[in-house]
């Protein structure tokens, strides 16, 4: 039987101009990816400051292992693990000294070499904190974050700016916290990432929740659409011209176009005629399945960065 970690039930939070949180209500369950999106602004960071006991609520319930509360208690605290969005360490301190630094803070924390062994910095721990790469700071950061050997992991954004490799590493440290039975709350800006870490997608925009489901469970819900992709350059009566087929609105991002289609034969038989008859060159054409990305396009009509 599933165990709810975290219950949030109408949380708000209000200020003179904006709805930042706007009577949202989720559960987490012990041991998943649970991963919030949306576009800026949409309220992410401050849901996130509530339950982690930065910001106090305007109104709602927060039930935190099992523990009713009105703001996150520092016995709760001593059971969640934080890495935010940007962490400034003492640059002078070594890496070893950075965690010894953390482990301070908590009544009980891991010992520092297994820690530095979890998150692969061995080859750095008596290296400055300043001389390290930002995949090597962020791993320092979520570190930090697990040094009291927490239930539940908050990560803010914890692969923004790094390289592929970084990533991945970053999100073999996520996959392994999920196998030993952790908890990881989860926000970023890549659509991939989310969809392959997480059990759970949480949608936000606006303050409001708009969608949650699995990765699997939101993709269906987009129905039995494949999109054509090619690069080329049309005016704006070529875009009306293939608007007018049985095709969902088409994209453009650049000179990328983008079709979405539930008639794939059909629409990819009219694309070929339709390009040759005007003289148009269709460069790097491809066809693919929904992602998760396409969910959020249609959810919110946003690009994640706007």
């Amino acid at each position: 039987m599933s165990k709810k970690i975290l219950e949030v039930k109408n949380l708000k939070k209000y200020y003179p101009t904006v709805k930042a949180v706007d009577d949202i209500s989720f559960s987490i369950e012990k041991g998943t990816v649970f991963t919030l999106l949306g576009p800026n602004g949409a309220g992410k960071t401050t849901t996130l400051e509530i339950i982690e006991g930065i910001k106090k609520a305007d109104e709602g319930r927060i039930v935190f292992f099992g523990e009713e509360l009105k703001q996150v208690s520092d016995e709760a605290k001593q059971k969640i693990g934080v890495s935010l969005q940007s962490t400034n360490f003492i640059p002078h301190l070594k890496v070893k000294e950075v965690f010894e630094l953390f482990a301070s803070f908590f009544k009980k924390s891991l010992p520092i070499e297994e820690v530095i062994g979890f998150v692969s910095l061995e080859e750095k721990r008596n290296d400055l904190v300043e001389k390290l790469s930002g995949g090597q700071k962020q791993r320092v950061a979520i570190g930090c974050a697990l040094i009291n050997d927490p239930e539940m992991v908050f990560l803010d954004e914890p692969t923004t700016g790094l390289d592929p490799q970084a990533r991945r590493n970053i999100w073999g440290i996520i996959e392994h916290l999920k196998g030993q039975g952790k908890t990881v709350f989860l926000t970023t800006h890549y659509m991939e990432e989310a969809q392959k870490l997480s059990d759970m997608v949480c949608i936000m925009d606006y303050g409001k929740i708009i969608a949650i489901d699995t990765p699997s469970g939101h993709i269906k819900k987009l129905g039995e659409l494949n999109y054509v992709e090619f690069a080329a350059d049309l005016e704006q009566l070529d875009i009306d011209e293939l608007n007018a087929w049985d095709v969902e609105e088409v994209e453009i991002e650049g000179d990328k176009v983008i079709i979405p289609t539930k008639s794939l034969h059909i629409v990819l038989e009219k694309l070929l005629s339709w390009a040759k008859r005007k003289e148009l060159d269709l460069n790097d054409i491809s066809i693919r399945q929904p992602n998760l990305e396409d969910v959020f396009l249609s959810l919110t009509g946003r690009r994640l960065r706007d």
